[in-house]
């Protein structure tokens, strides 16, 4: 074999590697950015709607409450408990991890530890407090299968043939802190009306803002709701979306919704 062959069959083996460390490299990096900083996150359903819709992208800051083992890729963290944890607020949209699903989750959190909570006639009482709901006229959208999962919405103004318009009655709600957010009603159920809740020491009840097509801590997981969420299953918080579409694949530009782009959550 020609000398020059053999430089340029070296060169080639160089360059390989060279590309094999650089992905190996940026794999490490990405996993720890993942781990300790943001990591992003779609949403797939409507139980948040209209704070977020199905196909906003974010990015979870998990420094906001600390690590736990759940803070790493299939929960594999060497972290008893939690590290640098801080008590998240009341009002404040979180995305934890389902304590026997093992998939990830985001809804309101409602509930803090020794709270009693219970919803009267779709109306939330904190400790005997109602949470306050004002009217704050309707939130409107298209009826047609929406995400991947081509889930279709729930609308007050049933029956809605595809293609129609879907109604649902909102209201901005107010915690007993002072944080207002908006919550959708569209029909009673039997979520509407519940016992009373007593948050144990150390967990967290959650909601999600379209009360009555979310499956919350007010169903147990034996029903396959949420329950009660122990604070180490908290991934971080959800404080701003960074991009939504409205269609089923990312590249169809003519489904991206321009006016949720780098928006706050409240």
């Amino acid at each position: 074999m020609k000398e020059a062959d053999v430089n340029m069959a070296e060169k080639k083996q160089d360059g390989i590697l060279e590309t094999i460390k650089t992905i190996f490299w940026a794999l490490i990096i990405a996993g720890v950015f993942r781990t300790l900083f943001f990591q992003p996150f779609w949403i797939p359903t409507g139980s948040m709607k209209d704070t977020l819709l199905i196909g906003d992208f974010l990015f979870v800051n998990k420094m906001a409450y600390g690590y736990s083992r759940h803070s790493c890729p299939f929960s594999t963290c060497p972290i008893s408990g939690r590290l640098f944890g801080s008590e998240p607020e009341r009002g404040d949209v979180v995305v934890f991890r389902h304590a026997t699903l093992g998939t990830d989750y985001v809804k309101r959190l409602i509930g803090l530890p020794g709270d009693k909570l219970q919803v009267k006639n779709g109306i939330l009482f904190i400790n005997g407090e109602e949470a306050k709901q004002t009217p704050n006229g309707t939130f409107e959208e298209i009826k047609r299968a929406q995400g991947r999962f081509g889930t279709f919405p729930q609308c007050t103004n049933s029956p809605v043939g595809e293609g129609g318009t879907c109604i649902k009655e909102k209201a901005i709600e107010t915690l007993p802190n002072g944080v207002s957010h908006s919550v959708l009603n569209v029909r009673n159920t039997r979520l509407d009306n519940t016992n009373v809740f007593t948050v144990p020491q150390g967990e967290y009840f959650f909601m999600g803002d379209n009360r009555d097509n979310s499956t919350d801590s007010r169903v147990s997981p034996n029903a396959g709701g949420v329950g009660f969420v122990p604070a180490e299953y908290l991934l971080g918080r959800a404080d701003r979306i960074m991009f939504s579409a409205a269609g089923k694949r990312l590249f169809y530009f003519w489904t991206w919704r321009s006016d949720r782009f780098f928006k706050a959550i409240e």
